[in-house]
């Protein structure tokens, strides 16, 4: 056999594996919180989305707004240049931009910036109440702070896997309200206040969930005797889901621990650290970086 041909376009020393380019890298800081970079990004970021929390309820305080106007004014600048500057940023650095756009902390990100950049072309915003309501929008930058806690990301996975469970408890739930509250309906009747059968529903639910507010009340015996029943039913419904998202939260933990590891290509977040491909859409994954907390 004849020695194999030279290419000279071939690389000498060929690696298995590209290195990361500085999109991934950045991909990795921005999206991902277990790398140093990554942690004290999130961490600056938590501090600015607090901050802009913190403006945003004291504007709110008339007096307080009234005195430190412009100072609340150039503040909310800052935040929604600073915010805008990291949806940009993660706009780049997502492979499929519209996937990430459309996603839940991509309209949150969005919708916590768009006020301020609207009353820009809307004159007269103290006077319009509409304009007013889409300023506190601006209160959505509370749910970015769930994007960047572990336990948050444990505590999803717990829901998730327990939601056929909770759904049938539900199930069992709707029905029993269902079926006292058509049998208050019938017993306590339009003159007592339960006017119809979606009313006594309506009844049977606050009485259940030992919400009781008291604008309707059983006047008979029977009725007064139906609803302690259901009172104390109500004490056992809601430790039922309690539970069971507690048992499913321990053995969520006990499976795998959780990471901010995020897939690109659908934005899958809390992926394992063993992973090679997503589990939801297959895409094939990054190495999985992590450093030990400083």
């Amino acid at each position: 056999m004849g020695a194999p041909e030279f290419n000279p376009s071939a690389p000498m020393n060929p690696s298995p594996q590209s290195s990361p380019t500085f999109r991934d890298k950045l991909f990795t800081i921005i999206f991902e919180a277990d790398t140093r970079a990554g942690r004290r990004f999130d961490q600056w970021l938590l501090y600015a989305i607090l901050l802009s929390l913190l403006v945003v309820m004291l504007d709110s305080v008339e007096s307080i707004s009234r005195r430190y106007t412009a100072t609340f004014t150039a503040l909310e600048w800052v935040f929604t240049l600073l915010f805008s500057l990291e949806y940009l940023t993660r706009l780049y650095c997502a492979r499929r931009r519209w996937r990430y756009a459309l996603s839940f902390y991509g309209l949150v990100d969005i919708l916590s910036i768009l006020p301020t950049y609207l009353a820009l072309f809307v004159p007269e915003l103290d006077a319009l109440l509409a304009v007013r309501i889409l300023r506190m929008l601006r209160v959505f930058r509370v749910f970015k702070l769930t994007a960047y806690l572990a336990e948050v990301t444990l505590l999803a996975a717990a829901l998730r896997a327990s939601r056929r469970k909770i759904m049938v408890f539900l199930s069992v739930v709707l029905m029993v309200v269902m079926v006292m509250g058509t049998v208050m309906y019938v017993i306590e009747g339009p003159r007592n206040g339960y006017t119809s059968i979606p009313v006594s529903i309506y009844w049977a639910i606050t009485t259940m969930t030992t919400v009781g507010f008291g604008d309707i009340a059983p006047k008979t015996d029977l009725g007064r005797f139906i609803a302690s029943l259901m009172m104390l039913m109500g004490w056992g419904t809601l430790a039922v889901p309690t539970g069971i998202v507690t048992t499913e939260l321990a053995f969520t933990q006990r499976r795998s621990a959780p990471t901010t590891r995020v897939c690109g290509e659908c934005m899958t977040e809390g992926l394992g650290a063993a992973d090679n491909f997503c589990r939801h859409c297959g895409a094939k994954l990054p190495p999985y970086q992590a450093d030990k907390p400083a």
